[in-house]
């Protein structure tokens, strides 16, 4: 026997080697335990971001021929119990204005009353234009013109400025029917020192120029309500062009002056639709529908009181 073959490998060596070997692997058919289905790890509940409402959900009764799947998301949410649905407008805003159509589709809501203010105030136009006694009437009080003045302009600023005015209901629509009764007497008594033609032309303009604007505001998209601060330095040049005019009068004057307002305000009207309906940069709060109908019926009475400037001074 040789010294190789009497040579015996130490024992560390053999177990370095027997640990790098291969592990074996079974012949034939054997059973292979199948994976155990993935099941992700637990989370923890979430923090609430914000504090629970100390309010609980107010609960509204169904309406007549309301598909409650239809709702946006967002605006009134169902509950799962039949005829039951959940307004998402806390009580710290105010009340609900007028139900869930004012939320839902408030530019109908808005054209609906500037539409209604409208025809109240070339009603009364009319019978002012019209009727000769009352002509005489109106011309010959003018206390009572001073005094619509002076209370248009308080309830037309309080609704401009006061949110808890403006959005709660009902008291938000009785501003809004003082102003506009108002204000209706106090274009009836200007337009009853015109011509009665010409303002029967101007209130055929205004309604054309209106709708026409409307309209254009609504499927253009040129975004007019970034133009506020231009707009604003024009209404400012307007007003100095007027204070100019009161000293050095005359027909062309008047014309020109009523041109560049009729301009102006319809520009106006424009940003102003644009911000009710909500599809430019910059748009109003849905429970704001009674400031929307405010400005947007100040700027069609504005468009045809310039009207009738224009009309005056061409029919001299």
């Amino acid at each position: 026997m040789t010294d190789a073959q009497n040579y015996s490998m130490p024992t560390e060596s053999q177990d370095a080697l027997n640990s790098n070997l291969p592990p074996p692997y079974p012949h034939g058919e054997t059973q292979v335990d199948p994976m155990p289905p993935y099941i992700p790890p637990p989370y923890s509940a979430a923090p609430s971001m914000y504090p629970p409402s100390p309010y609980p959900p107010v609960l509204y009764p169904p309406q007549a021929g309301v598909d409650m799947g239809t709702l946006p998301p967002g605006e009134c949410n169902p509950l799962g119990e039949p005829g039951m649905y959940l307004s998402c407008y806390s009580k710290e805003r105010g009340n609900r204005s007028c139900g869930w159509i004012i939320h839902v589709f408030p530019h109908i809501t808005v054209f609906s009353v500037v539409t209604l203010q409208l025809l109240v105030t070339f009603s009364i136009v009319c019978v002012f234009t019209f009727s000769s006694v009352v002509r005489a009437a109106v011309q010959s009080n003018i206390w009572i013109y001073l005094s619509s003045y002076i209370l248009f302009a308080v309830v037309a600023i309080s609704l401009s400025f006061s949110n808890s005015f403006s959005r709660s209901h009902p008291w938000n629509l009785v501003g809004l029917s003082v102003v506009t009764l108002t204000l209706s007497y106090l274009v009836g008594t200007v337009a009853s020192f015109h011509n009665t033609t010409a303002v029967v032309i101007a209130m055929g303009a205004t309604v054309a120029i209106s709708f026409t604007i409307i309209i254009f505001s609504a499927q253009t998209r040129v975004d007019f309500t970034i133009c506020n601060g231009i707009l604003l330095v024009l209404a400012v040049d307007l007003l100095m062009f007027s204070f100019f005019c009161c000293f050095f009068y005359s027909n062309v004057l008047q014309i020109v002056y009523g041109s560049l307002g009729a301009l102006l305000f319809s520009l106006f009207l424009a940003i102003d639709c644009q911000l009710v309906m909500g599809r430019q940069k910059y748009a109003l709060d849905p429970e704001e529908y009674v400031f929307a109908a405010l400005i947007l019926y100040l700027d069609i009475i504005n468009i045809f009181l310039y009207l009738l400037i224009i009309m005056g001074g061409s029919s001299k």
